[in-house]
This record gives structure tokens, C-alpha cells and sequence, in this order.
């Protein structure tokens, strides 16, 4: 569950936002703040995941936080949340590495959008412990894919692997690359072959496992 923190002085835009967290799966609201130092001390004092920073907060700018943020609290992502459009506003805050920039007034869609993409970014990151590069192109795109169908590489067929996905979707107990040979109706190594790129691009993950006789194999999941 990823955790979440608001900092915006208007109560009733604070309330609507709380509102909005709570219909978007995979994040909680941990604490509310009306002003910069109040955001800071609950920062301090609970877990946080992301922030969301109004920057015309009462006794100091958004923007201005920013530095301070990302040298006391590295693992915190930050979205700015803003009736400015001016360029003075948002080209600090894109520097000091928010991962997005909403503007008011907010609508639910355009918010639900940045915090799945917190979600997604977070499960990706965690997911790997070695990054190719199809898998920081996700990370740096939210989790989306760019263009997927069209760069798949040789040897990747686009139907096939849509069936891939599906049958790993379709089971909790994951699977190995000789049943979804079978399952295909072609061979383990094509069937490997499209398990290993699932889990480069970081949409699956692999576990061995111990059988009672011979080598452990490797599972299956989609994550």
C-alpha cells in the first residue's frame, strides 16, 4: 500500500483530494497538512511515499521546498499541485525531480492519472533488482510501455505474447516454461523466450522452485 500525505492549506480542496485517494486502489491517505512546516513535522513523524504539495502554502512556497525535500527525505516522490502555469514555477520543479505536475483546479481523472503512475513507477522499482533498458523506459514513463507493439524484439510475436500475459493473468500459482509449451502448443524454449522478456520489461517476476527429486525450476508470475 503506498502511503500518502497531503499539504494544501484549503481545507475543503485538502478533503476532495482525500476523496480522490480513496477511490484510486493501492494508496492511503497517512496524514494531511495546512502548511509547509506542518507537511515537514508529518514527514518526520510518519512513513510518507508521496507527498501532495500545493505551492501557494501559507508561510512558504512549494517550489521553494522542494531542495530541502529531496536532500532530507530521498525516498519520496512529490507531486506539485498548482493553479500557476507560469515558467518560473513549473522549470524548478521539474528540476528538483517532481514526478508530476497537476494544475488547478484538479480534476479527478488527471489526478487518478499521477497517482497510478506513482503506483506503477513504485511496483516496477521494487520488482528488479537489475534495470534493462526496456524496464527504465517504463520507470521513466510511468509504467507505460512506449510504443511496446512496435519495438517488440525478433523472435516476439505480438498475439503470442498478448496469450502469454493472459494465461499467467489467468493463474495465482504460477507456471513453468514446459507447461506453457504445452499450453502454446510450442516449444519450452519459445515458451521461456517470451516468459524471460516479460520479466526484462518487468512484467513478471520468476521464483525457483524445489521439487522433491532433481532440479529446482523456475515459476512463472505476472506481477
Amino acid at each position: 500500500m503506498i502511503k500518502a500525505a497531503i499539504a494544501e492549506d484549503d481545507f475543503r480542496v485538502a478533503s476532495i483530494h482525500e476523496q480522490f485517494i480513496e477511490k484510486i486502489e493501492g494508496i492511503a491517505v497517512v496524514g494531511k497538512a495546512l502548511n509547509a512546516k506542518e507537511a515537514v513535522e508529518l514527514l518526520e513523524n510518519k512513513e510518507v511515499d508521496v507527498l501532495l504539495l500545493d505551492n501557494y502554502l501559507p508561510d512558504r512556497n512549494g517550489v521553494s521546498m522542494l531542495p530541502v525535500l529531496r536532500k532530507r527525505f530521498e525516498n519520496l516522490d512529490i507531486i506539485l499541485i498548482t493553479a500557476s502555469t507560469e515558467r518560473k514555477v513549473v522549470e524548478p520543479s521539474i528540476r528538483n525531480g517532481v514526478i508530476d505536475y497537476i494544475v488547478k483546479p484538479v480534476t479527478f481523472e488527471r489526478f487518478k492519472e499521477a497517482l497510478e503512475k506513482v503506483v506503477r513507477r513504485r511496483e516496477l522499482m521494487e520488482s528488479n533488482e537489475e534495470f534493462n533498458q526496456a524496464v527504465i523506459d517504463q520507470v521513466f514513463t510511468g509504467g507505460q510501455a512506449v510504443g511496446e507493439s512496435d519495438f517488440l524484439p525478433k523472435g516476439i510475436d505480438p498475439l503470442t505474447l498478448g496469450k502469454v500475459e493472459e494465461t499467467l493473468n489467468s493463474l495465482t500459482s504460477g507456471i513453468n516454461a514446459e507447461d506453457l509449451s504445452e499450453h502454446l502448443g510450442a516449444s519450452r524454449t519459445t515458451a521461456r523466450r517470451y516468459l524471460e522478456y516479460l520479466i526484462s520489461v518487468g512484467k513478471a517476476r520468476a521464483e525457483l522452485e524445489y521439487g522433491i527429486v532433481g532440479r529446482p525450476e523456475r515459476k512463472y508470475y505476472l506481477i
